[in-house]
This record gives structure tokens, sequence and C-alpha cells, in this order.
């Protein structure tokens, strides 16, 4: 479940300070105990020497180590039964000195092996939601929040149906797509005029994902070709090229608006690489636009018209400019 260089890092920084905030704590904890009860201070000095001990005990030449070994666990028993008693005797809150990691699964590193841990996994997943709601300015993009009633529910002869009937159809499909998707679920082109919901209907969808554990990037059609633009002329920086990988690798990549960016040689060239690599590579992508498909084909290409309005599926959008409403 891949994610954006930008997200893993701000994941795995709020991961390192919250480890930081948690090892700070339990030294303060420790500190109040000590200053409280100072033999419980005596106890863990002389067992942290007695460690110490065991080890020379052990590697001493020529002396059967397994007499003092003994000794010292005897008394390191002892020690830490008195250590016991004086905590339960304590009035410190349940788990006060406990002295266990951040994450369990992990001991706070994030990865387990050469996998990511569940903690790291959730800290993504937070800033993807984070990423969604600053570029859209929102938070309620959600299909139970999706107004089917600034539809219009009069008969519409091109459509064949009403514009809310239609919708409420194109809310079950995406509603079912977010629910049961994964990387392969296939693709989708969202069409219609000026507001009537392309955005909003893609944020939904990007919010259900995020929330099942993929990796989305949502983005406008003009900061990304900005971004590829960038990286073409500051390829030598190492973080240009980490820029766009993003695009590529993600499980679900949303692409805003196409058509309302310049369109130029290299958007097209760029759009050409983007739409094809993912579609051999079987990986999902929503594209919304409000150009009609002789208009698609005549700005980007034929082949490039051919990839998308030949394999994703079609989601019409149809009724009144909502944001007139």
């Amino acid at each position: 479940m891949p994610y954006s260089e930008d997200i893993l890092r701000r994941a795995r920084e709020r991961l390192m300070q919250a480890r930081l905030a948690h090892e700070r704590e339990q030294e303060a904890h420790l500190r109040i105990a000590y200053e409280r009860y100072p033999r419980l201070a005596e106890i863990d000095r002389t067992l942290r020497l007695t460690m110490t001990q065991l080890m020379a005990a052990t590697l001493r030449k020529g002396e059967d180590p397994a007499e003092a070994v003994a000794k010292i666990r005897d008394k390191n028993l002892a020690l830490q039964q008195e250590r016991d008693w004086i905590i339960d005797a304590a009035d410190f809150e349940e788990g006060w000195l406990d002295d266990a990691p951040l994450c369990e699964k992990c001991g706070g590193s994030g990865y387990q092996g050469a996998q990511m841990c569940s903690c790291l996994h959730e800290l993504c997943r937070q800033e993807q939601r984070l990423a969604l709601a600053n570029l859209l300015g929102s938070g309620k993009e959600t299909f139970e929040n999706f107004r089917l009633d600034v539809y219009p529910d009069t008969y519409d002869n091109d459509l064949g149906t009403t514009p809310r009937r239609l919708m409420q159809s194109n809310l079950r499909m995406c509603a079912k797509y977010a629910q049961s998707f994964t990387p392969a679920s296939g693709s989708l082109l969202f069409t219609g005029a000026t507001g009537l919901g392309k955005t909003y209907m893609s944020a939904c969808i990007a919010r259900q994902v995020i929330d099942r554990g993929y990796g989305i990037v949502y983005d406008t059609a003009t900061h990304l070709f900005a971004d590829f633009e960038a990286e073409k002329f500051g390829a030598e920086h190492e973080e240009e090229h980490k820029r766009t990988r993003k695009y590529f690798e993600c499980d679900l990549l949303i692409i805003d608006d196409l058509g309302t960016e310049l369109t130029t040689q290299f958007t097209i060239s760029v759009l050409y690489d983007l739409v094809n690599t993912r579609m051999m590579e079987n990986r999902a992508t929503i594209i919304s636009t409000n150009m009609e498909d002789r208009e698609f084909e005549r700005r980007y290409s034929p082949q490039i018209a051919s990839r998308v309005i030949g394999t994703y599926r079609l989601v019409q959008f149809a009724g009144d400019d909502i944001r007139r409403q």
C-alpha cells in the first residue's frame, strides 16, 4: 500500500515525536518515583550493577560460573520482589512505572522487519486525510452527505432518465467501488459540466479508500503537471523525482479537473505516460473532466483518448450547477 514520500515523511516524524514524548514521560515518572522512594533508586542501580557482575561471572576463565550466577540470580529476585512491594504500596496510578515501548509490536520504530507496523500505517492514514482536507478546504465529503435533492427530478430525453435518478445510480456505484476497492478495481472517468459534484464524489471515494488503508494521491491536473515540470527543470534534485514518483506508485490516483491546465506537448506526454503506466501495472485511476469525448480526443490525442475513454468506466454527471443553487 504505497504512500507518497511526503505522507510517509510526516507520519515518521509524528511517530518519532510520539516516541520521544513517551520516553520523556517515562523518565519523568521515574524521577518522581525516586524522589518519593529513594530505596527504589538504590534497587534499580543495584540491579544494573548485578547485570554487569553476571556477565563477568559467566566470562571468568578457569572457574565454574554456575555458583556465582545462582547467587546473583537469587539476589536479583529478592531485589525485584522488594521493588514490586514498594510500587504496590505506593499511590502511583496503574502503569505509572511501566517501561513498555510506545508500540508493543515494533517498539516504536514503525516497522516489523521489512513490514510497516500498524502504528505507522495509522499515522499515514491520518496524514492522507489531513492532506485531502487541506486540498479541498473541507472534511465533510462523505457518501452519506451527498445530496440528491439538488439534482432535477424531471425527465431528460438525452439522458433517458432524470438527472436525480442518474446521480442516484452513480452514488450507489461509487459507494460500492470505494467500499470494495483494491488497486485492481479498475478506473473511472467522471464527465459533465462544471458544478455537478464530480470533485465532491471523488473526495467521497478518496476518504473511504483512505480509511480502508490504501495509499492515494488526490490532486488537480494543474498542480500535477506543475510537479512534472518542476522535475523536468530540476532533474538533478532527488526531491523533485520523489515529487512525481507518487503519481505512478499510489494505489489510487485521482486527477481532478483535467482540461483546466495549459495543455502543451509536454503535458500530453506526461498524461500518456501516467495513464499508460498505471494501466499496464493494473493500478486504479479516477479522472474528472468537463470535456466531452471529441474534445478530449482533440486535445490529448487519439492514443490517450483510446486508453481513457475506451478502458475507464464512464460516470456521467448531469443536472444544474450546484454552486449556483
